[in-house]
């Protein structure tokens, strides 16, 4: 009798693609509405964007790296000490 050896579910594929393809895709998306913003003129909304931008791009960063956990300790050390 033939036996298989079923190989363990992950979801590495789909988050290794999703990190190539869709991220990228999304921040060519901000990049294009925000000079589109700057070319009418709205400076200040395109700087309270970016920053909003970058608050966004550290958590997906910290989300994608699997850091949460040692940024977690880190901030509640400077709270506590």
């Amino acid at each position: 009798m033939t036996e298989f050896a079923q190989a363990a579910l992950t979801t590495g594929g789909l988050q290794g693609w999703i990190q190539q393809n869709i991220v990228p895709l999304i921040l060519l998306g901000i990049a294009i509405i925000l000079l589109w913003i700057g070319g009418r003129g709205d400076n200040a909304g395109v700087a309270r964007r970016s920053i909003g931008l970058l608050i966004g791009l550290v958590a997906l960063g910290i989300a994608v790296s699997g850091q949460g956990p040692a940024v977690g300790q880190f901030l509640a050390n400077l709270i506590v000490g």
